[in-house]
């Protein structure tokens, strides 16, 4: 089967069902373990002139083409794979994966979103240096940058990609970790030469944390996540996870319709689902497909949030084996994007993810084998229950005509954690995807 993100056969078709809007205010459904909630305040007209002037094509293709130097990703787009059998098991009309895990040795998206925010952070702190990115990214201004310090709270992949970056260009880097997170990540950002602060508490206390910290020693925060009065930062965040949609849509021809009918997206506080979201809804306007974010059911944010009508806390503890998406305060930029955009909000389980994990080890139903991590399997944990649910099934209009996408954020960022939900390392698993594809004659470098 074709791997390539899009193909030419693709036409636009309906891709929400109306019985979507069924009441002005948000009604949850329960159904077993997973909550459901449609939104009502979802729209489908053109993208506004307010948020073109937060987010936009341009200007997420400019940090496309600025990344695209730094020695730390591939050179190329990551793999959108197809999986037709487990399509057709699910009778639908196809469905593919955006696998992150082939993004860089840190094996996340995130290196699309701090690495950008610290390149643009750094070009206006020094607005007449005349720098580029890809200077800065190779490290040739490392001298003048040795005393400038960023810091961060993280779950632990956001954490790693600005210790990444900031090891290339120079400057100092500190990351403040909760009580949560592992070990094994720790270890990962700090092979970066990062500082690590250790706080008790859950992530909303680190990032508050870290704004502290920031402000008593002068340093600058990069953080994911906005608050009052920092915005511009996480706005470079999340334009950057935009990247994702380029490169998904990069082979489909402008002004045809959208090659996916349905889009389903992780939560966490909102900024990788905004910066997706922000690119399909600029690009298709009205014809948006239909946009589907699922969180732990720990985590639920987002759930709340939309219940709300504004950004939101969550209700539950906040404690999950997805680390990435284990965050109690939604965005409030995000939620700028995702109130207007998002047709569902959801949740899964941790044990759902952990099967979603598997699945995707395995190659469900005789498709691709693929390194998939907790924070990157809950999109077909939700898919499996969508489908599951005649009603959610039917109200999304999930049929043998629709096209959907997920995105694999994450490989195995924590291995010993991978290996013990999956029952063998991440190395098996890659073992197992070489053969695939050695069987199917698909030639790696030609994954684009």
């Amino acid at each position: 089967s074709n791997t390539t993100s899009t193909t030419s056969w693709y036409r636009w078709g309906p891709v929400i069902s109306p019985n979507l809007r069924e009441s002005a205010c948000p009604k949850p459904t329960h159904s077993g373990s997973e909550m459901y909630l449609f939104n009502p305040r979802a729209i489908r007209q053109p993208y506004t002139a307010d948020l073109l002037g937060v987010m936009s094509i341009a200007a997420g293709r400019e940090s496309r083409s600025w990344l695209s130097t730094w020695n730390l990703l591939t050179p190329t787009a990551t793999p959108a794979w197809s999986l037709p059998k487990l399509a057709a098991a699910l009778k639908l009309g196809s469905i593919h994966v955006k696998d992150e895990s082939k993004r860089s040795e840190l094996g996340s998206f995130k290196v699309l979103g701090a690495p950008i925010a610290l390149l643009r952070l750094v070009l206006r702190r020094w607005p007449d240096q005349s720098w580029n990115a890809a200077d800065l990214l190779a490290g040739l201004h490392a001298r003048q940058l040795q005393d400038f310090v960023v810091i961060s709270a993280t779950d632990g992949n956001h954490g790693r990609a600005l210790a990444a970056a900031a090891q290339s260009m120079g400057c100092r880097c500190v990351i403040v970790l909760h009580a949560h997170v592992s070990e094994e990540r720790e270890d990962a950002i700090a092979a970066f030469d990062a500082e690590i602060i250790r706080i008790t508490g859950n992530y909303d206390k680190s990032v508050a944390e870290a704004a502290r910290v920031a402000a008593r020693n002068g340093w600058e925060v990069v953080s994911d996540t906005s608050y009052d009065g920092y915005e511009e930062i996480p706005r470079d965040v999340m334009q950057g996870y935009g990247i994702l949609a380029d490169e998904l849509l990069q082979n489909s021809a402008e002004g045809s319709g959208c090659p996916f009918t349905h889009v389903i997206l992780q939560g966490g506080v909102g900024g990788l689902a905004a910066g997706v979201v922000s690119h399909f809804w600029e690009r298709y306007g009205a014809k948006r497909p239909t946009i589907i974010v699922v969180a732990p059911e720990q985590a639920d944010c987002l759930y709340q949030s939309a219940l709300q009508g504004r950004a939101s806390h969550a209700t539950g503890t906040v404690e999950s084996v997805m680390a990435g998406l284990a965050c109690g305060q939604a965005s409030p930029l995000a939620w700028r994007f995702l109130q207007p955009t998002v047709d569902m909000f959801m949740s899964v389980t941790d044990a759902q993810a952990e099967a979603a994990m598997r699945d995707l080890a395995d190659g469900a139903a005789g498709d691709i084998p693929m390194v998939s991590g907790e924070s990157g399997a809950p999109g077909l944990a939700a898919l499996r229950a969508l489908i599951g649910n005649a009603e959610m099934r039917r109200k999304l209009g999930l049929d043998a005509s629709s096209r959907v996408v997920l995105f694999n954020t994450e490989g195995a960022t924590a291995p010993r954690l991978y290996r013990g939900i999956v029952g063998r390392g991440a190395n098996a698993v890659m073992t197992a995807q070489r053969r695939w594809l050695e069987r199917h004659g698909i030639s790696e470098s030609r994954l684009t």
